[in-house]
């Protein structure tokens, strides 16, 4: 009489988790250089993906905060390719469409430069711009003074100066206490204040402003403006910019050039969109790298433990056990690299993001596409390893004990 048939060897999820993990536990330095290589390669997709999510949430609140309701008016050319003016009137025409709410401009000063001294060579000018600004170019561009004041009714005729973020650097002027001159036509001007960056008129941060009425009776202002900035309500921005053209010059609006600031902003988002594909694909070949180390690695161990698996196999393992293991390991393996790379990619945002003064931000699709992507890479490194080590006759493999 024969006894009953033994039960059929299994190999349960855990045990091949327990049994993957024993492999990599009997050569740890071997697992941790493999590992680094996925960590790397996912560190750096997850940090390009949360470095330029980060840059388009800085982006999204500062046109939140600045608004999208602002359009420039500047003169374009003529027909035959000249060059073209504003009338005087521009600025109060602009101010009689019903859905303008805000409207100002400065003026470009002709001829002017200015100087920290006045023996300063003529050809030294910096670069800055000279302008008229009306008392309410402030309010409408959505500036603020970093320190000092801005120019009001009592400063307008007087000879004194606010000078833009850049412009300040560019002369070396710090203080704005009354005691700081420059030189600008033939005349001492006062600094009276320095801006903080303008976002929306990037042109202002270069720029020496002035008062209308001084720049008109000391330096030979034509009182004509060069660019007008308005505001109106969002919903009626695209109606607004049809209407500029021919209010501002109703004989020769083909001569006006409106645009809409914040574009350039959008703009900005979508060319860190074009530049983080292209650092996402450069993710993919380290974490392709990574993947190539990790099935090294999954070959030289199967080599070296044909012992173990002729004995595993001699004792009731089957060949798909075999593969289950070898294949949970390279799978563990990536795992382990993949949740090293996101946790230190995580760290790079956060550093990057703050020290750049920004939103954080870390899209949780990334963390899941960085765990499929090292399963996957995993799965993929350690499939011809498996296969083989699932292949190898018990006999084969117990004779090298």
């Amino acid at each position: 009489m024969t006894g009953p048939e033994p039960a059929p060897s299994r190999l349960r999820p855990r045990d091949t988790v327990r049994v993957a993990a024993s492999g990599l536990r009997a050569r740890p330095l071997r697992a941790v250089l493999s590992a680094l290589g996925i960590a790397i390669g996912i560190a750096a997709m997850v940090a390009v993906v949360g470095i330029s999510a980060s840059s388009r949430a800085e982006v999204d609140q500062r046109l939140q905060e600045l608004g999208t309701d602002m359009l420039t008016v500047a003169p374009g050319e003529s027909f035959d390719g000249g060059e073209t003016s504003l009338p005087e009137e521009s600025v109060d025409m602009v101010a009689r469409l019903d859905p303008v709410t805000d409207v100002s401009a400065v003026g470009a000063v002709d001829g002017a430069s200015v100087y920290r001294h006045e023996e300063v060579d003529e050809n030294e000018t910096n670069s800055l711009a000279v302008n008229a600004a009306r008392l309410d170019l402030l309010d409408t561009v959505g500036g603020s003074v970093d320190s000092g004041r801005w120019l009001d009714d009592a400063l307008a005729s007087y000879p004194t100066v606010v000078l833009g973020s850049t412009a300040a650097e560019r002369l070396g002027i710090t203080r704005t206490d009354g005691s700081v001159e420059v030189w600008l036509g033939d005349e001492w001007f006062t600094v009276v204040g320095v801006l903080d960056p303008v976002p929306l008129a990037p042109e202002l941060d270069a720029s020496v402003m002035i008062g209308w009425e001084a720049a008109s009776d000391r330096l030979g202002f034509d009182g004509s403006p060069t660019t007008i900035y308005e505001r109106s309500d969002e919903e009626s921005v695209e109606e607004v910019r049809s209407l500029l053209p021919a209010t501002v010059k109703p004989a020769n609006p083909e001569e006006v050039r409106v645009s809409r600031p914040s574009d350039a902003l959008a703009a900005q988002a979508a060319a860190d969109e074009t530049l983080t594909t292209l650092l996402l694909a450069l993710g993919g070949v380290a974490l392709l790298v990574g993947g190539i180390g990790v099935a090294n690695t999954m070959v030289i161990a199967v080599l070296e433990r044909r012992s173990e698996i002729g004995l595993r196999r001699a004792l009731g393992a089957t060949r798909a056990h075999i593969r289950r293991q070898f294949l949970g390991e390279a799978v563990l393996l990536a795992g382990l690299g993949g949740i090293g790379g996101a946790v230190l990619g995580g760290i790079v945002t956060a550093v990057f993001a703050a020290a750049s003064g920004w939103l954080f931000a870390l899209p949780v699709w990334v963390v899941a596409a960085a765990a499929g992507a090292t399963v996957v890479v995993g799965m993929a490194a350690g499939a011809y390893p498996a296969a083989r080590a699932a292949r190898m006759p018990p006999s084969e493999a117990l004779s090298t004990v």
